[in-house]
């Protein structure tokens, strides 16, 4: 198993501006041979920043880095379009391997 999680900083107030990009958006990830499952994530607030993340579940790291190269993938961040006053910087991934 192969896990893929993108980290996300919110502006305060924009939590259900960027739920919604998420929920109205296509992700096509059904479409990839060994996609598991996905979740976004909501984590702590702060005077700064709402924490998210999206976390995707794979068969293993070759399927995960598929799905970078795929039509899927191009199709599924097609139309992301950046909302500067959502994010407060890029995503930060972080990936993992299971061991037990």
């Amino acid at each position: 198993m192969y896990i893929a999680m993108n980290r996300f900083r919110i502006a305060p107030g924009k939590e259900q501006d960027f739920i919604d990009i998420w929920k109205n958006r296509e992700t096509h990830l059904n479409e990839v041979p060994g996609f598991k499952s996905f979740n976004l994530l909501q984590g702590p607030t702060t005077e700064e920043c709402t924490l998210f993340a999206s976390h995707s579940v794979w068969a293993s790291e070759e399927a995960f880095e598929n799905w970078t190269k795929s039509e899927a993938f191009r199709k599924a961040h097609a139309n992301a379009k950046p909302a500067k006053d959502i994010y407060l910087g890029p995503p930060q991934l972080e990936c993992f391997n299971s061991v037990l």
